[in-house]
């Protein structure tokens, strides 16, 4: 305990004012009439009881008053452990993604949050979080350094990619809830591949102060990976020398040049090895052909003898189904003779998978099953027979898939079959001398039209001239492409199980100029493969990304159950998650075996982005700009911390005293008042 202003200590005399008010104060004797005193004897009066304390109670109160009014003004406080100054939370960031398992990062940044944790103060709150393929918070802000302790302990390196952009985000979201200071101990390798395109997006809130604790410094490590692999997720013939190869990009990143042995594993067997010269910091590309596998599904795996600090990214993982060539059913209307070529054509040339197309007339369907096809293509033909229709509806909603392209043979108004409603209009831009329009808007995130690197033409849709569009309300669709003007161009409604893409117009050369153009081979090739359901089948992914295990538009439940087996060989759905789940996250490294809602089986390769594998650190003078004005080395904190410099907090008292004050005040109002009247005269 203390005083902050210990001179009005000097108060304390003034305690003598009630010592005086009851034992010094003269003493008055009233006088009596007496008749004579000739009878009485002289003698000596004492005074002895004028000097005793009067009323001890009323003394008690009126002095404890005053020293209650003196020790208020001298403002006395209790010293108590503080977490700052200001109350500030901790936030202990554990970076767990892919590029911390390099070396002992991992290891060396835990037992750094571990020390930082055990020195916090008792008092302080603070909140765990895991910083990999997303930002987890494990804890709430609590002061329970056990718990604390067992949150951080149970972070383990992970696959994922980090993001300070995700980070910083988050921070922002956690500081409008918490509304209050905070200081955010990064524990990282400070990847400089982590860092967002847009520096405002690691901007931390105001009242939050970073202290960065990098566990690598200066330059990094020499470090060569496998940066891509290009393979057929499906292969028919592995003669075939167009599909049937593997190009793979061996990387190296801050690496001279090197000389490395680069291998083909298929099922855990090596069936191939090649040397390739690396040139630094540059990339290199090696082939193998053909790809000689069984039927079924193989797993394969790339890998580069790097021997570097960094093993874990030596390889990259894929898988490929052989199987036959797969049927296409294409149904054409009455008169529609050039689509079928155009189709066919482009098909025939699809780079990562196999088809073999049977054509028939809208008229000769009856006998056809649907079941025997991958997916189903109709072209200008809006009328078919009632049993096909219905052996259609039935395919779609046990996971079969359907194109439609309504080309000029759909009227207005026109049902569509399938889709479930009509042509509303129909729209010809090159009648009476019209212009053709063009497209204008393309969602290359659907798998349909997937491009990564679109460019300025658009993909090469900015190209194409329609001449003729249907206009058809998309409902609840996803719309996929628009033309100029907004009319719906591609859309995709799912419809059980299965898919349903609607084109506004058709493969020929009559309403629009799209065969003429290569963007159209690239069209059917990614539209097959999203049909026929080979993207998702086979092939590779990355670290976090999602496999839809049902359609969006059957309702949870309706359908059968879906099932995964992790690299692990773990099943980490629930029996519940296994029944309703739409997706799941793909978040560790390696081959994942999954079973979609509607039978069919895949095999998937995993592998985590390769960002992670350039191990360059940001340079100093960013790191210092995203920590703001706070240029302590981490360490040194740490250290002080660890060796007792533990910060107090002054908790003030003068409040609780004048409120102690008030109610002595009160009760010495009380007692006195029962001395108002006329006192007796002492004996």
């Amino acid at each position: 305990m203390g005083f902050l202003s210990p001179w009005f200590l000097g108060g304390l005399l003034a305690l003598g004012v009630p010592v005086f008010v009851h034992l010094l104060k003269r003493h008055i004797t009233v006088p009596r009439p007496m008749a004579s005193l000739m009878f009485f004897e002289r003698g000596t009066q004492s005074s002895t009881k004028h000097k005793r304390l009067k009323y001890l109670l009323l003394f008690a109160l009126r002095a404890s008053l005053l020293l209650l009014v003196v020790l208020a003004f001298a403002n006395p406080f209790l010293r108590r452990l503080a977490s700052d100054p200001a109350g500030r939370l901790m936030l202990i960031v554990l970076d767990n993604s892919f590029s911390m398992r390099a070396g002992t990062r991992f290891a060396d940044a835990k037992q750094q949050a571990l020390v930082l944790l055990a020195a916090k103060p008792a008092s302080q709150k603070a909140q765990i979080v895991a910083l990999g393929g997303q930002v987890a918070m494990l804890t709430q802000p609590i002061d329970d350094v056990v718990q604390l302790r067992n949150a951080l302990e149970g972070v383990q390196p992970g696959d994922g990619h980090a993001s300070f952009g995700e980070l910083g985000r988050d921070i922002r979201a956690l500081g409008e809830q918490t509304k209050g200071p905070a200081d955010l101990h990064l524990f990282s390798d400070m990847q400089k591949s982590a860092m967002p395109a847009n520096f405002a997006d690691m901007v931390l809130p105001a009242e939050t102060k970073l202290i960065l604790h990098a566990v690598v410094k200066g330059v990094a490590s020499p470090n060569w990976t496998v940066a891509s692999v290009d393979a057929p997720a499906e292969l028919a013939d592995p003669k075939d020398t167009k599909k049937s190869r593997v190009l793979a990009v061996i990387a190296g990143l801050n690496a001279p040049a090197a000389s490395k042995n680069v291998s083909l594993l298929v099922n855990g067997r090596s069936i191939a090895t090649k040397r390739v010269d690396v040139p630094a910091n540059g990339r290199a590309t090696v082939e193998f052909a053909p790809l000689d596998i069984g039927y079924g599904f193989s797993k394969c795996e790339v890998r580069v003898d790097a021997a570097d600090a960094f093993p874990l990214d030596d390889a990259s993982v894929f898988a490929v189904r052989r199987s036959d060539p797969q049927k296409v059913l294409f149904v054409r209307g009455q008169g529609d003779t050039r689509s079928e070529l155009y189709f066919g054509t482009a098909l025939a040339a699809a780079a990562q998978a196999s088809f073999s197309m049977q054509a028939a007339s809208a008229a000769s369907t009856n006998d056809l099953d649907p079941a025997r096809f991958a997916f189903v293509v109709i072209s200008d033909a809006v009328a078919l027979p009632s049993i096909f229709e219905r052996n259609l509806q039935e395919y779609v909603s046990k996971g079969g898939s359907v194109m439609i392209a309504l080309g000029t043979g759909a009227g207005h108004p026109a049902r569509i079959p399938l889709w479930g409603s009509e042509v509303k209009d129909a729209r010809e831009y090159a009648r009476a001398g019209g212009v053709a329009t063009t497209v204008g808007q393309v969602d290359f995130t659907h798998p349909a039209l997937a491009d990564a690197q679109p460019g300025r033409d658009n993909g090469g849709w900015a190209e194409t001239k329609i001449l003729y569009a249907s206009v058809v309300d998309p409902g609840n669709a996803r719309v996929v492409a628009r033309l100029s003007d907004g009319t719906p161009l591609l859309m995709d409604k799912s419809m059980g199980e299965g898919h349903v893409l609607l084109f506004t117009t058709g493969f020929d050369n009559l309403t629009n100029d799209l065969p003429l153009h290569p963007v159209f081979v690239a069209f059917v090739d990614r539209a097959a493969r999203y049909l026929s359901g080979t993207e998702r089948l086979s092939g590779s992914r990355l670290v976090d990304s999602f496999v839809q295990l049902r359609s969006g538009g059957v309702a949870a439940g309706a359908s059968a159950s879906a099932e995964v087996v992790d690299p692990a060989g773990k099943r980490p759905l629930s029996l519940e998650e296994a029944r309703t789940a739409r997706a799941f996250r793909l978040d560790h490294a390696g081959f994942y075996q999954v079973r979609f809602a509607n039978g069919k089986d895949a095999v998937i390769g995993v592998n985590p982005d390769r960002l992670e594998s350039d191990l360059q650190p940001m340079p100093d003078d960013t790191q210092q700009l995203w920590s703001g004005s706070n240029t302590a080395a981490p360490a040194e904190a740490t250290q002080a911390a660890v060796a007792g410099d533990v910060k107090y907090r002054a908790v003030g008292l003068w409040w609780w005293v004048m409120l102690l004050a008030l109610l002595v005040a009160l009760a010495e109002t009380f007692v006195s008042s029962g001395y108002m009247g006329t006192q007796r005269e002492d004996a």
